[in-house]
C-alpha cells in the first residue's frame, strides 16, 4: 500500500495538532489490543492509526472522547474535601508544634577538647 501522509488525513482532521493527538491516541489503543479496522501490511501502530484516519474507518469524535477521558483525573466528592477552615487550622497547629520544638545545637567544633 502507498505510504500515508499527513495530507491524506488533514481533510478529515484539519488541525494538524489535533491530528497528532488523535492519531497518537489511536496508536496507543492499538498497542493496548484494540481491533485494527484495516490490514496492517507490516506497518507500525502510528502508521496504521494514520491510515485508519485517512480511510475514515475510525471516527475522530470517538478518538477525541477517549483521549479526553484518558486525561481526566478522578476528583474527590464534595463530602471528601477538607474545607478551607479545617485546612488552615491544621496548618496553624503544625506551625505551633514546629515553633515549640526545641532547637538542636548542630554547630561543628562545639565544646570538644582533645
Amino acid at each position: 500500500m502507498a505510504r500515508v501522509t499527513v495530507e491524506d488525513c488533514v481533510d478529515k482532521i484539519p488541525n494538524r495538532f489535533d491530528l497528532v493527538l488523535l492519531s497518537a491516541q489511536r496508536a496507543r489503543e492499538i498497542s493496548g489490543g484494540a481491533e485494527i479496522t484495516l490490514d496492517r501490511d507490516r506497518d507500525k501502530n502510528p502508521v496504521v492509526a494514520l491510515r485508519e484516519i485517512a480511510d475514515q474507518t475510525v471516527k475522530p469524535a470517538h478518538l477525541k472522547e477517549t483521549l479526553i477521558s484518558s486525561l481526566q483525573h478522578v476528583l474527590p466528592e464534595d463530602d471528601d474535601e477538607i474545607d478551607d477552615i479545617g485546612s488552615l487550622s491544621q496548618s496553624a497547629e503544625a506551625l505551633r508544634i514546629t515553633a515549640s520544638a526545641p532547637t538542636r545545637n548542630t554547630s561543628v567544633g562545639g565544646d570538644y577538647e582533645g
